[in-house]
């Protein structure tokens, strides 16, 4: 059984998700946001960092996946989305476990099967997926379908490895 951990970043709100995999079968372990304090935002960073610690610490995940930083118009945004993308990623390396990254398209076409899926579509779907009796906060279902975007990918991560295993 592997437990994938997925996080969608923000440097405001930073969601969390926890799922058990074997084979085909998913379960749901847990889910969370980290929201942090108004202040500097270095603070803010230290709060992603430590806070997403407790939860690594806590669930002790066999793998991590986190959303890939998405630009839009506002470059500012963007960096301290990148910013708090790097306070999570921290976390989790220095327990030595890898990242795996995913573009929002790639988690959307992953979890309801269109990379241009809203967020409505996308908390539907990991409510039914996980099983769950109600619908999950925005932040923390987005997560969660990173989680599940990971574990739908793995098969071919592995064979990937493999072969390049192969030409070494």
């Amino acid at each position: 059984m592997a437990r994938i951990l997925g996080i969608d970043p923000g440097s405001r709100i930073t969601g969390y998700g926890v799922i058990d995999c074997e084979g085909s079968t998913l379960r749901h372990v847990a889910h969370g946001t980290i929201r942090t304090a108004d202040g500097p935002f270095p603070l803010r960073l230290r709060s992603i960092f430590e806070q997403l610690s407790q939860v690594l610490d806590e669930h002790r995940p066999d793998a991590v996946a986190v959303e890939q930083v998405f630009v839009n118009r506002n470059a500012d945004s963007a960096l301290k989305l990148g910013q708090a993308r790097g306070a999570a990623i921290c976390a989790v390396v220095v327990r030595d476990l890898t990242v795996a990254e995913y573009a929002p398209t790639e988690i959307k076409q992953a979890v309801v099967g269109t990379g241009r899926a809203s967020k409505e579509q996308v908390q539907f779907m990991v409510r039914t997926l996980l099983k769950l009796g109600s619908l999950v906060q925005p932040d923390a279902a987005d997560a969660l379908a990173v989680a599940l975007c990971h574990h739908q990918h793995q098969p071919l991560r592995q064979r990937l490895a493999r072969l390049r295993g192969c030409k070494a």
